[in-house]
């Protein structure tokens, strides 16, 4: 049961930071109750503690009504999205090379090829793609990923912002990645909650860069995705260089 609450920290451990001005209170029968717990007010024999983690790191234990369901908030997932609103590709500089052929470019690790006199369209190169760990040649199975997904933002804050802030989101390298196009329509607009590249070797860094976009532009998690998100990033931190990077 303590090693399955431990699991259970990252959902809870927003919470725990909200209600700061309030102790976490370790029960006698050593149950961590934050303060939006139902039986916060009515634990009188406790041992309080300044948040969530400290009171598990003493030996206490999550309540069975600590378990987060995330139903309601993914059948909320994109409302009102239109993939329009997010202007995508362009071409900034005016040079015949839209955002996605600038990508190609950027990640291939030898010179493209590209299939016009113009050097506009990516035909080939050479690619590793992340979430798979596999080398690809082809610009046909490659899609570029945005590592968090359009849709993924609009229901997470990005709905509310003007057009020209969508289409810099849409358009901004840092969340742009090269990876094989069955793999990218896999993951969809899932968070890393849902979906992770089976490439475990990667998935710390991709959990990485998904938060480092989500605070560069705050947006806003779901709170189990919060907590989801900051259990891993608490787990990659304590992994050694090695064991990270080991296939």
């Amino acid at each position: 049961m303590k090693q399955f609450s431990r699991l259970l920290l990252g959902l809870w451990l927003v919470c725990g930071l909200v209600w700061a001005n309030q102790p976490v209170k370790l029960s006698s029968s050593g149950l961590c109750h934050t303060p939006e717990s139902r039986f916060y007010q009515r634990t009188k024999n406790f041992t309080a503690y300044a948040d969530l983690k400290a009171c598990l790191d003493a030996g206490g234990e999550l309540p069975a009504s600590a378990i987060v369901s995330q139903t309601e908030a993914n059948e909320d997932d994109g409302q009102n999205y239109d993939r329009n609103d997010w202007p995508h590709w362009v071409d900034s500089d005016g040079d015949c090379q839209n955002t996605r052929a600038e990508a190609l470019i950027a990640a291939s690790q030898i010179e493209v090829n590209f299939d016009d006199g113009e050097t506009c369209r990516v035909l080939l190169g050479t690619w590793l793609d992340p979430f798979s760990g596999e080398v690809l040649s082809s610009a046909g199975d490659i899609d570029v990923d945005h590592i968090v997904p359009l849709k993924w933002a609009n229901a997470h804050g990005g709905a509310a912002w003007h057009r020209d802030m969508k289409r810099q989101f849409a358009n901004d390298m840092d969340n742009l990645l090269v990876v094989s196009n069955s793999l990218n329509r896999a993951k969809g607009a899932q968070g890393p909650d849902q979906w992770l590249p089976p490439n475990q070797a990667y998935q710390c860094e991709y959990i990485q860069r998904f938060d480092s976009m989500v605070q560069k532009y705050q947006l806003v998690y779901q709170a189990s995705e919060q907590a989801f998100i900051q259990a891993q990033l608490t787990i990659c931190s304590q992994r050694t260089p090695a064991k990270a990077v080991a296939p």
